[in-house]
């Protein structure tokens, strides 16, 4: 490292104590992205409690629970925003301490360039500084170069536990570009997200997805015991030079790479690479990731963008759901008013596959889910509950799983979708879904229930 960079490096570097007293009254301030956060800082912002009023925080997928949320249960000194909601989330929000933003990701970017979402300071967790003056923002590329480009006060907090991830484009920050340097003092390894075990009928949904994969294919999967399940089942099958164009990496993709399943010779884009925004997973994943060229970061801006999948030929999106109604509308984030996750990539993943050369998107769910009184209820209903939100519209829908099986939706008329639909539907719910279906005037006396 030279002596200039050096210098440089230290006449920014500042403690965490510090960095929080940049915030003001009112200002509005970025964390960081899924398990990359800037924990000490949030500790010492929170120490700050008294001293500050109405500082507006946003985040993406907390993994951790803020300092700042718990020392202030009235907000009147920190209100905490969330772009995609995870378990910690849901636990604040029903405290009345986060709230939800939305989002069609691919275009979280442009709300920053466009002025939507202003930035006083940005926390930015990095990886340790290279020789040549570049911190790596590691596993959360994502909308991290967007937030950084607009804040006003930059702060990068370096963690050295984190892996330096390969791009892409948008992956490094070069020290000129930063106004401060925090260096954690604890280096935590980042949080671990070990994958939701597949259940039964999840590798049942998997089988009849598996059934329709070929080689060549490009994958992205989402979260949740079925992605896992299907990439379980690629990387034990003889699939031959898949590629990868994700979202979200995740450790599945690590079996498939080892068991020689993932070559991306086929892709049209970023041929060789695995391409994704961000990750969640293991330490397996992470090391696996470090320094690893076979792995590509890109912004999200063009990762989900739907007219870059849909230049990937045979793209294969795979992504879960909560409840799918009778018309086809797809409700993956909330139900009944109760906020679970976020659109996230989905729609855009939906979108870009069937503008892809034969691509397929797939939204899958079993047909059931226990109630809070044990009771089984059908996760296919006549109509989406007031305060449901539609992920994507009937009008993108394209293949629905259960483990009953599957139906394209497109180009399927009202009283098509829904036949095809409550033969998805669990046989002990499918008399009151036709009911239901005969009252929305989209079932024919023709219909047939297998």
């Amino acid at each position: 490292m030279s002596k200039s960079v050096l210098d440089l490096y230290k006449s920014k570097l500042i403690t965490a104590e510090q960095a929080a007293k940049l915030v003001k009254s009112g200002d509005w301030v970025q964390y960081g992205e899924f398990v990359q956060q800037p924990i000490e800082i949030d500790a010492a912002l929170a120490a700050r409690k008294d001293e500050l009023e109405d500082v507006k925080i946003r985040l993406v997928t907390m993994t951790f629970l803020p300092q700042v949320c718990q020392v202030d249960p009235k907000r009147e000194s920190f209100c905490m925003n969330d772009w995609h909601f995870s378990g910690v989330s849901r636990k604040l929000q029903e405290a009345d301490l986060c709230n939800y933003i939305s989002l069609t990701y691919h275009e979280g970017p442009e709300h920053y360039f466009r002025g939507y979402d202003p930035v006083d300071i940005c926390f930015q967790p990095v990886t340790a500084m290279d020789k040549n003056g570049y911190f790596n923002i590691s596993t959360s590329n994502s909308i991290s170069t967007a937030v950084w480009e607009v804040a006003k006060i930059k702060v990068v907090y370096v963690n050295s536990s984190a892996p330096w991830c390969c791009g892409g484009n948008g992956e490094i920050i070069h020290i000129s570009d930063v106004d401060y340097i925090v260096e954690s003092q604890a280096n935590p390894p980042l949080a671990q997200i070990p994958g939701v075990p597949p259940s039964d009928v999840d590798k049942k949904i998997a089988e009849l997805i598996m059934a329709d994969m070929q080689d060549g294919d490009c994958i992205q999967l989402g979260i949740g015991g079925m992605p896992n399940a299907v990439g379980a089942m690629i990387a034990q099958s003889d699939l031959k030079d898949l590629g990868v164009h994700t979202e979200m990496l995740v450790d599945s993709f690590v079996d498939m790479y080892e068991a020689g399943r993932l070559t991306g010779k086929k892709k049209q884009l970023d041929r060789g690479k695995m391409v994704y925004t961000f990750a969640m997973g293991t330490s397996r994943l992470y090391d696996f990731m470090d320094h690893n060229p076979a792995c590509a970061s890109y912004p999200v801006y063009y990762t989900n963008n739907p007219y870059v999948i849909g230049q990937i030929d045979n793209m294969v999106c795979i992504n879960n759901a909560i409840e799918v109604d009778l018309f086809g509308q797809v409700a993956s984030e909330s139900s009944a008013g109760r906020h679970i996750s976020g659109t996230g990539g989905q729609f855009d993943f939906i979108f870009g596959s069937y503008k892809s050369k034969g691509g397929r998107g797939y939204v899958a769910l079993t047909s059931t889910v226990k109630g809070k009184d044990g009771q089984l209820q059908s996760r296919i209903i006549p109509g989406l509950l007031p305060g449901t939100i539609v992920t994507v519209p009937r009008s993108m829908a394209y293949y629905i799983v259960t483990e009953y099986g599957m139906i394209n939706l497109k180009g399927a008329s009202t009283w098509e979708r829904a036949e095809g639909l409550i033969n998805l539907a669990h046989p002990q719910f499918r008399d009151e879904l036709i009911k239901e279906a005969e009252k929305f005037k989209i079932w024919r006396k023709t219909n047939k229930i297998q």
